[in-house]
């Protein structure tokens, strides 16, 4: 699959906005459009599969590996939406626009530079317009430069200008780059191409989706075919996309609503190619699926705590839980199975009451990094000794009574309390890493399930 990499100068210059136009102009011209993001990014993927109607595709090096991360962008294809007007392009090949992250060299262990060396695909520099006319090509021929002199293998092929008039302002920056730096449009300013905020970053693609009319406006501005045309072919994975493990008789429940909306499609993936999956929601109050083990994933617990407490699947799932059922929350999950969730406001609601803690949401967050782990002893993702990477980024912290068990001590990372992560109890176990299914803790999550019965 053809792809290109659209990096920024810096966080904050508008790599979403400018993904989605993207998006929006191939789209119009007739191309498949399949998204991706670099890093571990839940949010900005929603946005992306609100317009382009398909799963947005998570390349991180660390979360993934190197194998992995060309596997995971061979999947590419994604579950289309047939209902969804971007349908009508799907039987052509989809081109892979892939969303980076922070600045395009910025990074530990996984920078957007580095997903882009790692595929074998250009990048195409979205830089901020809004001052700057001849700086603008100054800049870009530094981000261009700066590659070689780091030995990083990448191609910077040209820019996108964000917050660009027309007119002078475009022909100066045009006029300025190099022969060798394209120059493939511009985002208009437009207050309609703004995403609200939040704790953790934009508002969900589902929730703050911009405007289509805004979206085709910026297109306008976009060449799609010299984007098209810059495209090149990724390089392949060692191993197949093809050499997936064995099925297991298990069927895995797993949280799906607004409170439970953090999960990478591979991992959905990964359930359905190897066990059956059903979903339920917590908020609207659903009862427990019958099944063999529960996935409660990360999101927004805090802005449904009430609802949560209300609705009563939180307080079935803890007695199914105590019963020996297997229980496995990340992050969201994790406040989820507490005993009870205090939000920034200071209102307190009981919670399933699965793992011996009591969690707090806070104002500014309280850690934010990739993580390594180190299992202690046998759990439901690892075996004793394993080490399995992630990733965690969280305003909450757990306050763990004393007699906790950890299953995990931390090789990189806070975890839980700064030396561990993953609070153990009857047969459940909850993180506040996110991890990739690409780490096998999903694999051995289910193939524990499957020993199970």
């Amino acid at each position: 699959m053809n792809g290109f990499v659209l990096g920024g100068v810096s966080s904050g210059v508008g790599k979403t906005v400018a993904t989605l136009a993207i998006i929006q102009a191939l789209e119009d011209a007739g191309y498949a459009v399949q998204p991706a993001k670099a890093g571990p990014d839940f949010i900005d993927p929603s946005h992306h599969e609100a317009i382009a109607g398909r799963p947005s595709r998570t390349l991180d090096l660390w979360l993934c590996g190197e194998d992995g991360l060309r596997r995971n962008y061979a999947r590419g294809e994604g579950d289309v939406d047939r209902s969804h007007p971007s349908a009508r392009g799907t039987s052509s090949p989809a081109i892979c626009v892939v969303e980076g992250v922070m600045g395009l060299y910025d990074g530990d262990g996984s920078s957007t530079a580095m997903v882009a060396e790692a595929l074998d695909l250009p990048v195409v520099l979205v830089v901020d317009a809004k001052a700057g006319m001849e700086s603008v090509a100054a800049t870009a021929l530094g981000f261009q430069q700066y590659a070689e002199t780091i030995g990083r293998e990448i191609e910077v092929a040209g820019i996108v200008a964000q917050r660009a008039h027309g007119g002078r302002h475009e022909q100066g920056i045009r006029d300025a780059l190099p022969d060798d730096l394209e120059y493939f449009g511009r985002i208009p300013p437009n207050p309609d191409l703004e995403i609200p905020d939040r704790h953790l970053g934009l508002e969900m693609g589902a929730e703050a989706a911009l405007p289509r009319e805004a979206l085709r406006e910026a297109a306008d501005s976009l060449s799609a075919e010299r984007l098209a045309a810059v495209a090149s072919e990724a390089i392949a994975p060692e191993t197949a996309v093809e050499d997936e493990p064995k099925s297991v008789d298990a069927t895995v429940a797993v949280a799906d609503d607004a409170a439970f909306c953090f999960r990478y499609p591979a991992t959905l993936e990964r359930f359905r190619e190897r066990a059956d999956l059903v979903t339920f929601s917590p908020v609207a109050g659903d009862p427990v699926p019958d099944c063999d083990g529960v996935y409660l994933p990360g999101g927004y617990p805090e802005l449904h705590a009430a609802e949560l407490e209300a609705a009563g699947t939180l307080a079935e799932l803890g007695t199914l839980a105590s019963e020996g059922l297997p229980v496995l929350g990340e992050c969201g999950g994790l406040m989820a199975m507490s005993q009870s969730l205090t939000t920034a406001d200071g209102e307190t609601s009981e919670m399933a009451g699965i793992l011996p803690a009591d969690v707090t949401m806070h104002d500014r967050y309280q850690a934010l990094d990739h993580v390594e782990l180190e299992a202690t002893e046998g759990t439901l993702t690892a075996n004793a000794g394993d080490r399995i990477r992630g990733h965690e980024f969280h305003y909450s912290s757990a306050d763990v009574d004393a007699d906790a068990r950890f299953a995990f001590e931390t090789v990189r990372g806070d975890g839980i309390d700064g030396g561990h992560d993953g609070l153990t109890e009857y047969n459940s176990l909850g993180t506040y890493v996110h991890v990739h299914p690409e780490s096998g803790a999903f694999d051995r999550f289910l193939e524990t399930l499957d020993d199970a019965r």
